[in-house]
């Protein structure tokens, strides 16, 4: 029976990349995609930070790990986005299931019952069980250092250019670099105000300091000054305004 189970979860993952290739719809590239799906996870990740669903350090957790697949797609030329015809991607539709199940014939145990309780692992004791990569923050620092030569040729102000930065700085967030956060937005900062970075960078200096310190402070007023009431960011900025004047 789980043959079956099988057969009808490759039709319907291949479903789309067969009508794809059909349709031969336009597609966008490979980096574009992928900044647009982590920028995704990663305003989802500050909306659940400033509305208390997470506390810091998960908040840190989760964006480090969207980084470093962003950094690694942002690092990659980009493709130049010409069609490669339906031929390659029915092979792959043809290869990929058949070599998943070759691989799973050969090492898995499709007729072994689970075993009760298997799934009941919070995502913290899954986090807690995998073993640190010692080599992880050299990577880190090689994708970063890639990302800045990047910018480095970019046109200043450009869409991109505000883009890489505000990367770059959540990235050096996710790794407790407090300072070359706040320096690298500061640098989106200089050329055009964002309320939503100017929350972000108040919230930085504050937890650097352990306190909020004036800068900090003219930052989140600023932020409140020219957001609208709904923003996401809004609740963290009126509760540090509180804080701020309860001295």
């Amino acid at each position: 029976m789980i043959w079956v189970y099988v057969a009808a979860l490759v039709l319907i993952t291949l479903a789309p990349l067969v009508l794809f290739a059909w349709r031969a719809a336009a597609q966008r590239g490979r980096q574009e995609a992928a900044l647009a799906l982590h920028r995704a996870q990663l305003l989802e990740l500050d909306r659940d930070l400033a509305d208390g669903r997470l506390v810091p350090e998960e908040h840190a957790g989760a964006v480090l790990e969207v980084q470093r697949r962003l950094l690694a797609d942002a690092s990659l030329v980009e493709a130049d986005g010409r069609m490669s015809g339906p031929l390659p991607v029915a092979l792959t539709a043809l290869i990929v299931p058949a070599a998943a199940i070759a691989l799973y014939l050969a090492g898995g145990f499709p007729n072994f019952p689970p075993k009760d309780g298997d799934s009941g692992q919070t995502a913290s004791q899954q986090q807690a069980a995998v073993a640190p990569d010692p080599d992880q923050e050299a990577r880190d620092d090689m994708l970063i250092a890639q990302l800045r030569a990047r910018l480095a040729l970019m046109d200043v102000g450009s869409d991109k250019w505000v883009e890489g930065y505000t990367i770059l700085g959540k990235a050096e967030y996710s790794r407790h670099r407090y300072q070359a956060a706040v320096d690298a937005w500061k640098v989106v900062m200089k050329n055009h105000f964002d309320p939503g970075l100017a929350a972000d960078i108040g919230e930085v200096l504050t937890q650097a300091a352990g306190y909020i310190t004036p800068e900090a402070l003219t930052y989140f007023k600023r932020s409140a000054a020219e957001s609208a009431p709904d923003a996401p960011w809004m609740k963290l900025v009126v509760k540090r305004l509180k804080e701020a004047a309860r001295g």
